[in-house]
């Protein structure tokens, strides 16, 4: 048998370029508006302000992380941890419930490949103009449309990466100091990064990120079950397709709803056809059922043939082929499916030890170090002393002073440090104290004691800490 290199024959096939055509309907309407939701978030959170500070900002010099009037430091890092399975739990529950509705609707590369795709079609026209424009020889015209777009996506990418940086350094900040050329290498670096990470992936990859480099697509298909609703054209009711004209009878001609029109090809973000079943590259955006309802709605049939519906539904009878669906509206079992149940009750119950984490957090940490110069000594009034090093970290954005305690051991007092100690708001304080403790009393060598610090104005905003005092 002859090689590929011998019979000249590629080893690959160059993805053809993929023109997604406009279109217009309840999918494409809710794509622009999660478009506006999403993006309203991101470019504008940063501008806000709170308490005179930006609202949210991942101060990463100062170790501290703004977010509105909650502040988290690094000791908080659980809480991401659980931010990240609540966010997972419920990626896998919508994934249940109607497939790839993240990726259809919200996901970053889905988002602003939407976005540059607009841009695009300002400066080329729709799908028909676009092709015939790639078709035809280098003009002045044509280039002026090239570089009018390119320029436009260029800018929206930096603009995309200055705010991703505007979310670590100061936005109002940020601003002037690049606009002065006096900013950070690394912020200057990050927002060039992210802009051509932008600009590479929206512009010019768009669907080979989602068909070859995200993972989701891999993996989603174990998150499914017959209950779950997905984007599928109707094949009972569909086939055999063919083209004809509105006043053939197509019961009489022997031909299903399906005109074979390809529209629902030519709107697919992906380039997929929706009647081949469910495939890897469909996003479960909905575009191509708008383009379809369209379709009917010329012909005089009745919308849904291709409808967000589950495999049950479809199979078993639930939904008649020919019924009148309107766009939009779900074919699925009244039941929730027991993967279903478990992802609501897992979502749930993280969700709930999430808030309750962060509103039950304290005001103020305290970590207690021995000073590991000297275990103990013997003071000249007869007494046991270990010396601590405590940490107060103030949780809050107003300043306390903190009065020091000690307990554990009948008699245990404080020496040096037992003022009270002044600890701005979201600033820590380091100080160190003396233990005193009569050796009669003592028991062993080891003997536990608790420290804590209480601020003198609130007694609520308290923190305890378990350490060991120790002698000869």
């Amino acid at each position: 048998m002859a090689s590929a290199a011998e019979s000249g024959a590629s080893l690959y096939a160059v993805a053809p370029k993929i023109y997604p055509r406009r279109t217009r309907g309840p999918f494409a309407t809710l794509r622009w508006v999660m478009v506006a939701i999403t993006q309203g978030v991101y470019y504008g959170t940063p501008w806000l302000r709170w308490h005179g500070r930006q609202a949210v900002l991942f101060d990463i010099t100062a170790r501290r992380f703004h977010l509105f009037g909650l502040t988290f430091w690094p000791q908080d890092f659980i809480l991401l941890t659980g931010l990240l399975v609540c966010c997972a739990l419920a990626l896998f529950l919508f994934t249940a419930l109607a497939g790839r509705l993240w990726c259809g609707y919200a996901c970053p590369q889905t988002v602003y490949t939407s976005l540059f795709l607009w841009l695009e079609r300002r400066w080329e026209g729709d799908s028909p103009a676009r092709r015939r424009l790639d078709a035809a020889p280098w003009t002045f015209g044509k280039s002026v449309r090239k570089v009018g777009k390119h320029l436009s996506w260029g800018a929206l990418a930096l603009w995309t990466g200055f705010t991703f940086v505007g979310y670590f350094t100061p936005v109002r900040q940020l601003l002037p100091t690049l606009l002065a050329g006096s900013a950070g290498s690394w912020e200057v670096f990050w927002v060039l990064f992210y802009g051509a990470a932008t600009y590479g992936n929206a512009g010019w990859m768009r669907e080979q990120v989602c068909l070859y480099l995200c993972p989701y697509a891999r993996f989603q298909g174990v998150m499914m079950d017959a209950d779950t609703l997905t984007v599928t054209y109707d094949a009972g009711r569909g086939e055999p397709r063919g083209g004809r004209g509105r006043q053939v009878d197509a019961g009489k001609a022997g031909l299903g709803a399906c005109l074979d029109c390809s529209l629902c090809v030519q709107v697919c973000p992906t380039g997929i056809d929706i009647r081949q079943g469910l495939q890897i590259g469909c996003l479960n955006c909905g575009l191509c059922a708008d383009a379809c309802n369209v379709v009917m709605d010329r012909q005089g049939y009745a919308r849904g043939l291709i409808r967000y519906v589950s495999e049950r539904c479809l199979t078993g009878g639930a939904i008649r082929a020919g019924e009148a669906i309107r766009a939009g509206r779900a074919g699925r079992s009244r039941r929730p499916s027991p993967r279903v149940l478990a992802y609501a009750l897992l979502l749930a119950l993280a969700s709930t030890s999430l808030v309750t984490a962060v509103v039950e957090r304290p005001g103020v940490r305290l970590d207690v170090m021995r000073d590991r110069a000297v275990l103990s000594r013997d003071t000249p009034e007869g007494q046991v002393e270990n010396v601590y090093r405590l940490q107060v970290l103030n949780l809050q954005e107003t300043a306390h002073a903190f009065v020091v305690e000690a307990a554990g051991i009948p008699g245990i007092h404080l020496g040096r440090g037992s003022q009270a100690v002044q600890v701005p708001g979201l600033a820590s304080v380091e100080v160190a104290i003396d233990v005193d403790v009569d050796p009669a009393v003592l028991r062993g060598r080891r003997t536990p004691i608790t420290l804590a610090v209480r601020a003198s104005d609130d007694r609520q905003v308290q923190a305890v800490s378990r350490t060991q005092f120790l002698t000869r």
